[in-house]
């Protein structure tokens, strides 16, 4: 891609607005939160002290929308503290440049290095450090900063203590984790019906598997229907799949295939109340149509093999959503354990210090915002605009570990800041607001924010703009003044951002080989450790299909997200074209769904063995390592062993063994197939 289509692609999508569902509620007590900071601090300190806690308070809701499974109130809180020791500390350096600079040096990268630990970690950090740039400005004396800092940690107490008083939608972003996987369900098991191969995303499973994770006291807590029903959800599709599949399924035409599409079509029915009585946390009306057509008396003389055990197993599992959506039957599925705080500082520090490994875009993340942040602020200081820190204000904000998403936070901060700035400049001179009704303003403004965040960064930092435009006209500043000194510090501070990563980027585009491979290796071992079951029936309940299967789902989801971030980089493909990368995928997808579809009829503890499926087992493990370092190193892939195991033996005995491994055949062929091109270029 060139980078005249990359920039006029990541300007589009900055400027974007998606249709997200709202939290009205959620948005009212972010700001009623604001409201009670604020009105206290201006009513006992005065404007200045409350400018300064009206920013603990902001933080602090923002940081609640971040996706985390962990408590709400532990994010209010950490958001406000990490804020009031942002502040002081700063303050402290404030007076001498150097120190300042250097202390802001080291400041920003470690703000870069917490992307390691997640994005919740990321955003947050990162603002801390952008409004530490207008905090830190407010004090006049050491005591003054203590002062201050105190208000902006009390901001978020209030915040935090507010979401213990008033929860909303208590268990809402696990609620929304499950639906989505149910939905997802449902929403595969229509299109099986039109296409009995279609492929299923397992991002929502998976989203809703981490969202599963409680500690002990949420344990005793959670609601009934959220126990048990994704452990039901995971042995849903591969029930679908292997029903709907000609290979190991029902034919592609006759009574058997029409009895098919009225299965999928009522479990599909089902999964989507179930998914609709989640979300709402309301009882879930039972599709009666539905449930009959799942249990009709002839299905059983209509299907027959396979088939026929597929659709005994899915009106099973149709009952089991219903008692677990309406909270019965579910006290036999145990609880994830999501350990303690202190107990993941050990793994943090293990991913930091992967993050400081040469070449990683985390690593790069922090040398190149801390950069751009310190030369901001030294711009800012030497032009003769005055507010010198919006320029690194907005460097520090709008930077992400990526391409597409500085370059789209850029303009949509730009845009944004132009919108929100104006409005509230031409609200400002024409009605001439005191203290106590800007203050009001900027209340409204934080609740216009916290309602329309997760729908666009555009949309956002209008409201956002305007909020610090208010607050800014209640402590006393001239906002008439400061408007295009805001814009333009605005822009450059945005352009110092996009250069940046122009001239020290971390593409993407490189490292797809790389992900590609992780993903083949893992599929390789998830489909041999399902083989290998076939050799060994007495182990039904072994872990080893379960881990491996997880790490597949990982390294897929890992290498699409590097696609999507891949496609934007006005990077040439160097031996990875477009075209062989979704071939590449779905021959992957393919070689996945081949180990599922025997996954789903595992021979049951008894059962007599296939003793080739050992021998392809190992040979498939061995030969998906060699081909993965075969995809790094751009070199032909070879699937000799496999290739000897499958010609050694003729598996008539069991017929889905038989054709689940002519699927992964096929699907081995068509990887070699599709990377073959990109090893010739």
């Amino acid at each position: 891609m060139t980078w005249l289509r990359a920039l006029k692609d990541t300007a589009r999508s900055g400027l974007t607005l998606e249709r997200r569902r709202l939290e009205p509620l959620v948005a009212l007590r972010g700001a009623a939160g604001l409201a009670i900071v604020v009105g206290g601090t201006l009513a006992l300190f005065g404007p200045v002290v409350a400018v300064s806690s009206a920013f603990g308070a902001f933080q602090a809701a923002i940081a609640i929308y971040q996706r985390s499974w962990r408590p709400r109130p532990l994010l209010a809180l950490a958001s406000g503290c990490s804020l009031a020791f942002s502040t002081f500390i700063g303050y402290l350096a404030a007076g001498n440049l150097p120190l300042f600079l250097a202390l802001l040096a080291v400041w920003t990268f470690a703000a870069g290095l917490a992307w390691a630990l997640g994005p919740a970690v990321g955003v947050i950090a990162a603002s801390n450090v952008a409004i530490m740039l207008v905090t830190i400005t407010l004090p006049t004396s050491v005591a003054a900063a203590g002062g201050h800092a105190a208000v902006i940690a009390a901001g978020g107490a209030v915040q935090a203590l507010l979401i213990v008083l008033f929860p909303v939608r208590r268990w809402g972003a696990q609620r929304d984790a499950l639906a989505d996987a149910l939905a997802a369900e449902a929403d595969y098991a229509r299109r099986l019906r039109q296409d009995p191969t279609a492929s299923f995303d397992p991002g929502p499973l998976m989203l809703a598997r981490s969202a599963a994770a409680v500690s002990p006291r949420q344990a005793r807590r959670r609601p009934a229907e959220l126990h048990g029903t994704r452990g039901v959800a995971e042995r849903i599709r591969p029930v679908l799949a292997s029903l709907a599949d000609p290979a190991v399924g029902v034919p592609l035409e006759g009574p058997e295939r029409d009895r098919c599409r009225e299965l999928l079509a009522a479990a599909g029915t089902v999964l989507d109340s179930a998914a609709s009585a989640v979300r709402d946390g309301t009882r879930m009306r039972i599709p009666q149509d539905a449930m009959s057509a799942l249990k009709a008396p002839d299905t059983l003389a209509i299907l027959d093999g396979p088939p026929r055990r597929a659709a005994i197993r899915l009106a099973a599992l149709m009952d089991d959503v219903v008692e677990t959506a309406r909270g019965e039957g579910t006290d036999e599925d145990p609880h994830r354990d999501r350990p303690p705080l202190h107990r993941l500082a050990p793994g943090a520090l293990r991913r930091v210090r992967a993050g400081l490994r040469r070449r990683s875009p985390v690593l790069r993340h922090a040398i190149r915002v801390s950069a751009v942040v310190c030369a901001g602020y030294l711009l800012g200081a030497v032009l003769p605009l005055g507010h010198g820190y919006w320029a690194p204000m907005t460097s520090v904000m709008v930077m992400r570990p990526d391409f597409s998403q500085t370059y789209a936070r850029s303009v949509a901060r730009f845009g944004g800041t132009l919108v929100g700035v104006g409005v509230a400049t031409a609200v400002v001179q024409t009605t001439t607001p005191g203290v106590r009704l800007s203050g009001a303003l900027a209340v409204l403004c934080a609740f216009g924010m916290y309602l329309v965040m997760r729908t666009g960064y555009a949309a956002a930092n209008v409201c956002n703009s305007a909020y610090v435009v208010f607050l800014l006209g209640m402590g006393g500043e001239d906002v008439g003044q400061t408007v295009p000194e805001r814009v333009l510090l605005t822009l450059i501070g945005g352009l110092l951002a996009m250069l940046a990563y122009a001239l020290y980027p971390a593409w993407e585009t490189p490292r797809l080989r790389n992900r590609l491979a992780d993903w083949l290796k893992a599929d390789g071992r998830y489909a041999a450790a399902v083989i290998d079951h076939y050799a060994r029936p007495s182990d039904r309940d072994s872990p080893d299909i379960r881990k491996a299967l997880l790490a597949a789902r990982d390294a897929r989801i890992a290498w699409q997200e590097a696609l999507a971030r891949a496609i934007h980089e006005p990077v040439r493909t160097r031996g990875l074209t477009r075209a062989g990368a979704e071939a590449a995928e779905h021959a992957l997808a393919q070689m996945g769904r081949s180990a599922m579809l025997m996954e789903a009829h595992l021979p049951e503890h008894g059962a007599i063995p296939v003793p080739a499926a050992a021998g392809l087992a190992d040979a498939l493990r061995k030969d998906s390592e060699r081909a993965a370092r075969a995809v790094r190193e751009r070199r032909p892939l070879k699937w000799d062993r496999v290739r000897m195991a499958l010609a050694q033996w003729e598996a008539e005995e069991h017929a889905v063994f038989s054709s689940g491994t002519t699927l992964l055949a096929e699907a081995l062929e068509e990887l070699t197939d599709a990377l073959d091109e990109g090893v010739r270029r």
